[in-house]
């Protein structure tokens, strides 16, 4: 039998470095808390100088409020903060830091001095993080935050952490993520004494684009929606420039980097039927939210938050994304008698101008030819980003006229090939030849067309057309799939949800949890075409599921529902799997290789994919078109050289 020990307080010092233990971890997270402490003072100019990766030593100089010197004693001493005052506040924080652990963690873990002078003193004041003696100093306002040798008298701790180069790798990550949240702050770094980045006030988009590199710009949708008391904006990558890995994931609120599960689901099922294989979306996006309805105080870290009303902001993200996704620039995509896009992909030196609707392309699209690679779609609309930088893009000489688009037809024939003895319906019916009786007369309105008119087929594989531009490639199979596969969806959206009831009822073994969520949302379930009753205290009865799901696996399927149900308020789950069967359905319909086509049937479909949203990739991510402007193909043959 042990021997039983008096319960004792802890000494400060125990008490600090176990706090230290949830709060810093390597030397980004001293960085991270001591420059969100600089943002919160107000500082515009901030410099932070690293020795040894930050392991030696970090050095944050800010030129913010600065700390009164009858305060220094009390931002060593824990829980003691400026931030906030009371309960109320608390719940409504809106400042990055709050709890008052960093700077007396940090202190108990290295050898730390802090410098400051605020407004109304002379000369600045150090004060020792060991000692705590305070001594007269030289510095300008603001407060210099000197941190050395970290985790010293604690080598558990530090023999957990890495290489220099490695800690110094985190801790750029970490300077990135705050200099993306703050672009009107200007920092410079230093690195064993040697200039490293220096990164000047700015907007948004132009932090973006010195932060994370051109190549993210030029392959960026943007992003903006607004819903009440929240709003998110920002870039999303072009499925097109998918990356192998998920080092490209920014996900801001209210200014503090966040990881969150509810808002990394709503963006993959965004990008859900976009993605190429395993391919990974990069994205920079923000959330601005009513501090009241989001709750910082989750994570010692700061690095979680919790929603209140999770299912909103689910669906928010999802909107959002699938509308810059969808090239609809916002517009609803039901919307039939309106060009939804006229298309883009990143090509060779080119890259996709999307417009809202066709009275927003004659007034915003001018003749200066077609865009480069790389903005915000908002800034081809507009002229401007969220963040009011101006845009100085080039825009389309392209002048579209609104396509008429015939409801859509029956069943079959929205996923029946392209049919070489017919011209009269080589598409789906939503999509008559007779509207483009006239472009097909004349060939030199290819201008008229993003995609401009065909001219030909390449081992009937391939359409081969021309544009104001110059080439346009066409993966005709591709195409033609998400043209089906949207117009299949379309057609079950208008639809109500046909049901296959069981002859004997599905029964389920679940927990407690689950069955009260069967018992609470039966209004939703039967929305979703899911017939589901309680048959006891851990298991469930299945009398009905759509019909289209029926022989799929029931049981993974009506759990996944509740989960999302539990987690989110809602669930994609059913119209995810519905989609993967339509979009089987449209590979096996649309129009395969060596069918040949005659110009007729190809300007059909070109003018198909221009009134289809992410036509830009078919069903499986890969892309369905490209373009080649005359300069790309002068080059190649050094015309003019």
């Amino acid at each position: 039998m042990t021997q039983r020990k008096e319960i004792q307080a802890l000494p400060e010092q125990l008490v600090n470095q176990i706090a230290a233990g949830e709060v810093i971890e390597r030397p980004a997270s001293v960085l991270k808390e001591v420059l969100e402490n600089a943002i919160d003072a107000g500082a515009s100019q901030i410099e932070v100088r690293l020795e040894g990766g930050g392991i030696r030593r970090i050095c944050v100089i800010d030129d913010g409020s600065g700390i009164p010197v009858d305060e220094l004693p009390l931002a060593l001493t824990q829980h003691a903060t400026s931030k906030i005052r009371s309960l109320e506040e608390l719940e409504s924080v809106s400042s990055m830091g709050f709890r008052g652990e960093a700077l007396a963690s940090i202190a108990s873990v290295s050898r730390m001095t802090i410098t400051s002078r605020s407004a109304d003193q002379e000369h600045a004041f150090s004060i020792c993080g060991t000692s705590r003696e305070i001594t007269p100093a030289a510095g300008g306002l603001g407060t210099t935050i000197d941190v050395k040798q970290l985790f010293e008298h604690i080598p558990a701790r530090r023999k957990f952490l890495k290489t220099e180069g490695t800690e110094f790798g985190h801790a750029v990550d970490a300077l990135e993520r705050i200099a993306m949240a703050n672009p009107h702050i200007s920092f410079r770094i230093f690195h064993n004494q040697k200039p490293y980045k220096q990164w000047q006030a700015t907007d948004s988009f132009q932090r973006v684009r010195d932060v994370i590199g051109e190549e993210f710009i030029e392959h960026g949708l943007e992003v903006q929606m607004d819903h009440g008391l929240a709003r998110v904006h920002g870039m999303i990558i072009h499925p097109t420039a998918a990356r192998a890995r998920a080092d490209k994931q920014f996900l801001f609120v209210n200014g503090r980097f966040i990881r969150d599960r509810t808002i990394s689901h709503a963006i993959r099922q965004a990008y859900s039927d976009v993605l190429h294989g395993d391919r990974q979306a990069a994205y920079v996006l923000f959330l601005e939210i009513a501090p009241e309805l989001v709750d910082v105080n989750v994570h010692p870290a700061k690095s979680e938050v919790r929603f209140r009303e999770s299912g909103a902001v689910y669906r928010l993200f999802t909107q959002a994304l699938k509308a810059a996704l969808s090239n609809t620039g916002g517009q609803n995509q039901s919307d039939a008698n309106t060009v939804l896009s006229a298309l883009g992909r990143p090509g060779v030196g080119q890259a996709s101008d999307l417009v809202k609707n066709s009275n927003e392309l004659q007034q915003n699209l001018g003749s200066q030819g077609l865009l480069t690679p790389g903005t915000f779609q908002n800034h081809h609309v507009s002229g401007h980003s969220t963040t009011g930088h101006a845009s100085s893009f080039p825009t389309s000489s392209y002048q579209q006229n609104p396509l008429e688009l015939a409801p859509v037809g029956d069943w079959q024939s929205a996923y029946a090939p392209i049919s070489d003895s017919t011209i009269k319906a080589p598409l789906p019916s939503s999509v008559p030849l007779a509207n483009f009786a006239d472009s097909t007369k004349h060939e030199s309105d290819a201008d008229n067309f993003p995609l401009g008119m065909a001219i030909g087929q390449l081992h009937g594989i391939y359409i081969l057309a021309q544009n104001q531009s110059g080439l346009v490639l066409v993966d005709m199979h591709a195409a033609h799939e998400r043209v089906v596969y949207e117009q299949l969806k379309q057609l079950h959206d208008q639809q109500d949800i046909v049901t296959q009831e069981f002859l004997v009822p599905f029964l389920i073994a679940c927990t407690e949890k689950e069955v009260a969520i069967v018992e609470s949302e039966q209004e939703l379930l039967l929305e979703l075409g899911l017939r589901l009753h309680a048959s006891g205290p851990k298991s469930i009865t299945v009398r009905a599921v759509p019909a289209l799901l029926a022989r799929g696996d029931i049981e993974s399927l009506v759990l996944g529902v509740l989960k999302d149900i539990n987690d989110i308020g809602s669930t994609e789950r059913l119209a995810l799997q519905r989609n993967e069967i339509l979009s089987t359905m449209a590979c096996h319909g649309a129009v395969r290789a060596n069918k040949f086509l005659n110009i007729a049937e190809m300007n059909a479909l070109l003018r198909a994919m221009e009134a289809t949203e992410k036509a830009d990739n078919c069903n499986h991510g890969r892309p369905t078109w490209f373009q080649w402007s005359m300069r790309d193909l002068d080059k190649l043959f050094m015309r003019g050289e």
